[in-house]
């Protein structure tokens, strides 16, 4: 079978699925069963699992809730033999501890529920087994951290994230959510710094509450919810795409003429093997525990979102890693590939990952809850503007934890924020900065609802804030979006470094507290100080117009607020003890893990860069060249048989001269890039990044634009790659 024709066949498979169908569960009765009578299903959580006393339940709960309270070996054993018994029962045979390490995936060791009791074969988890697990510390990434022979690094287990079972079509399997940590207590994952950072703003902004008022307030938890952008093709076209199997996006390939420019995809019908999948995958969700709310067809054509309801951000986290592998998982069941890379099509949105984050207290209080009168609501207003403090002054961190080779193509584009971190408050919450900045008082109008001027219509409540999609850091309502965050990227990271950033000025906010109030000021006129203090200080991250435009990039660099272009730029942060040392002092991060964490994550952009730049110049050779001659065959042939017959033959001439211009310069610029490559050591990460970002990822793009020329001269039918047009509208 010649290329072409391969690339016909992957058209016809595409064209010609069968729809996939899944049993739906039901009842006894035959009836199907309502997602609230199986929700939860394959998740052991010892809040309300069966099997556990109550007085273990409290005890246990003091733990999840109360840092530093250890938990108690007698009490890990009542969990360990109800979730055996409740895991075997469905299935089960296997347990894992489930963790998150620098790989930017997830891990996981398997081991047998299979012990014995004498000679007698039993199912059991051991306490040792649940609490602790021992993985090769060395042969993950480490940053340089761990010797070869250092090897030995402990999983332990997570109290406050729930256990879940995974299915695979011979058996099931027990995860164990867990940290990840060196032999010396470092640690080597996502997890345990979210954990950390966790709990420093629950100590900060708790206090906070109690000197504002809310004596009563017990602790504050971070939630989240993170929606997730993906795009769907068929298996066919990517099985054909070595670019899209080897680094997850295209290379090079010549743009459609019809794209996402009609808008008619974003909120389109969903097409109907597109459901089919999407209802697969929500019904895998939320057996999972996971809270899927929305589905929709995204901006892009083949590109879709879906988003959860809130929760907290450690269980949020988790269930962000989860939902990627069975978004993964579900459409291969539907001869789908779903790509998560940031960026897969050049030309068209790339996808992020919308990072929407608050704080609630013990009696289910949003903290950025601004209320039906935000002006009057003088807490709300101080959270707000330390929230703000915080971006300002650790915008180049956040924008560092959202670094990566994929969102490099992403930000900055017409699609997506731009490198330079700045906040979005909406016209209500910048009109009440602006009176209290001025010093006056802030009036708000009449306007509640939307006039549509069709009495058939239900009256429209209008939002205190309208959305600012250019904004990678917007206030939505009630919750603060990080815009910026990737697809492909685990959330636990910035949020980690957003956490300790807030966490920051919560502490200094409290110690300024402390001392007006005891100096006799009334909570309210402290806490309108305190709003005027951040806000002043913080005003030039405060940004409400376009983003994308040229204007705000030179206005930013005016209000000297940092624009990092590209990961290299941005993972040097890192490298800069004054601007990192707010993650040590408090206590997210040791210092030697974020040395770690910069030579994995500047190793990380190498080897993807590396692969991304070989894999394009083999491509090029074994199928771009080919189709260049090929033509080029043709057109000498048509000549020949021209000149023999006796006719004109100008146009061939003009096409041959055409395609000989174009095959030379990709041939040139292939051959180029090659000796770059080799002149790049690999070694040296530091200096291969930035060779990489600032010499090489031209000479690719260049390289890319070159083959999409020869893509659109060369005869469809002598073309061997699917197209653009195939893979994103053809299922």
């Amino acid at each position: 079978m010649t290329s072409s024709s391969k690339r016909n066949q992957s058209i016809f498979e595409a064209t010609n699925r069968p729809e996939r169908v899944f049993e739906v569960p039901k009842e006894n009765t035959g009836k199907t069963m309502k997602v609230s009578e199986y929700f939860g299903d394959n998740v052991f959580d010892f809040r309300t699992a069966e099997g556990i006393p109550e007085a273990v339940r409290v005890e246990l709960l003091k733990v999840a809730k109360i840092s530093g309270k250890k938990l108690k070996r007698e009490h890990v054993e009542v969990v360990a033999t109800a979730a055996t018994e409740w895991a075997t029962q469905r299935g089960a045979t296997h347990i894992c501890h489930w963790f998150q390490p620098l790989t930017g995936s997830t891990a996981e060791k398997h081991d047998a529920f299979l012990a014995f009791k004498g000679d007698k074969p039993i199912e059991k988890i051991s306490v040792t087994q649940l609490m602790q697990g021992e993985p090769d510390a060395s042969s993950f990434p480490n940053g340089g951290s761990r010797s070869t022979f250092e090897a030995r690094g402990y999983t332990a287990w997570d109290i406050t994230s729930p256990m879940f079972l995974t299915e695979s079509t011979n058996g099931k399997t027990l995860c164990i959510p867990t940290a990840f940590v060196s032999y010396s207590g470092q640690a080597l994952d996502v997890k345990t710094p979210l954990l950390r950072s966790i709990n420093r703003l629950d100590a900060a902004a708790t206090k906070f509450l109690q000197l504002t008022g809310k004596s009563d307030a017990k602790n504050v938890m971070v939630t989240c919810g993170a929606e997730q952008e993906y795009f769907l093709i068929d298996k066919a076209f990517v099985a054909a795409r070595p670019d899209l199997v080897m680094t997850g996006r295209t290379l090079f390939g010549s743009l459609s003429a019809r794209n996402q420019q009609l808008s008619d995809h974003y909120f389109g019908e969903i097409p109907e093997r597109v459901l089919s999948f999407m209802q697969e995958l929500d019904h895998e969700l939320y057996k999972l525990g996971i809270p899927a709310k929305t589905r929709h067809n995204e901006v892009a054509p083949s590109q879709f979102e879906m988003a959860p309801i809130f929760n907290d951000a450690n269980v949020s986290a988790d269930q962000n890693q989860m939902m990627m592998a069975v978004i993964k998982k579900t459409a291969a069941k539907h001869n789908f590939e779903a790509i998560l890379h940031e960026k897969p099509f050049a030309g068209i949105n790339g996808s992020g990952k919308h990072l929407n984050w608050s704080m609630r207290d013990d009696k289910g209080n949003n903290l950025l809850e601004p209320g039906s009168e935000p002006h009057q609501n003088l807490r709300f207003l101080a959270v707000m503007g330390i929230v703000c403090e915080a971006v300002y002054r650790h915008g180049d961190t956040l924008r560092m934890a959202i670094s990566g080779h994929g969102n490099d193509h992403r930000l900055g584009g017409h699609e997506a924020p731009p490198s330079i971190i700045s906040v979005f408050l909406g016209d209500t919450l910048n009109h009440i900065v602006e009176a209290l900045l001025a010093g006056k008082t802030f009036t708000p109008d009449d306007k509640k609802f939307v006039d549509v001027g069709a009495d058939q219509l239900a009256q429209l409540m209008r939002d205190n804030t309208d959305r600012n999609r250019t904004s990678p850091f917007a206030f939505t309502g009630n919750k603060f979006e990080f815009r910026a965050v990737g697809s492909s990227q685990n959330i636990g990271f910035p949020m980690s470094v957003l956490n300790a950033a807030v966490t920051e000025v919560f502490n200094e906010s409290n110690t300024w507290l402390e001392k007006e109030l005891g100096a006799g000021k009334s909570v309210d006129q402290a806490l309108q100080e305190l709003t005027l203090k951040w806000i002043k200080n913080c005003k030039p991250v405060i940004f409400n117009g376009d983003g994308y435009s040229e204007e705000w990039v030179k206005e930013a660099a005016a209000r000297g607020l940092p624009n990092l272009k590209n990961t290299p730029e941005a993972l040097g942060v890192l490298t800069q003890k004054d601007r990192i040392s707010y993650l040590t002092e408090m206590g997210v991060f040791k210092a030697e893990e974020l040395e770690t964490r910069y030579n994995v994550l500047i190793e990380k952009y190498v080897l993807a860069r590396e692969i991304e730049y070989r894999t394009q110049m083999e491509m090029v050779n074994q199928y771009v060249v080919p189709s260049a001659l090929e033509y080029k065959a043709e057109l000498l042939a048509s000549v020949n048989a021209s000149k023999q017959a006796g006719v004109d033959f100008s146009i061939e001439k003009e096409l041959l001269s055409m395609l000989d211009q174009t095959f030379q310069k990709v041939y040139s610029e292939c051959s180029n890039l090659k000796r770059a490559l080799e002149t790049v050591d690999l070694d040296e990460h530091v200096t291969a990044a930035a060779k990489f970002a600032e010499q090489l990822m031209p000479m690719s793009e260049s390289l890319a634009n070159q083959c999409n020329e020869l893509e659109e001269l060369i005869p469809d039918h002598l073309w061997s790659l699917p197209k653009y047009r195939e893979m994103l509208f053809l299922r």
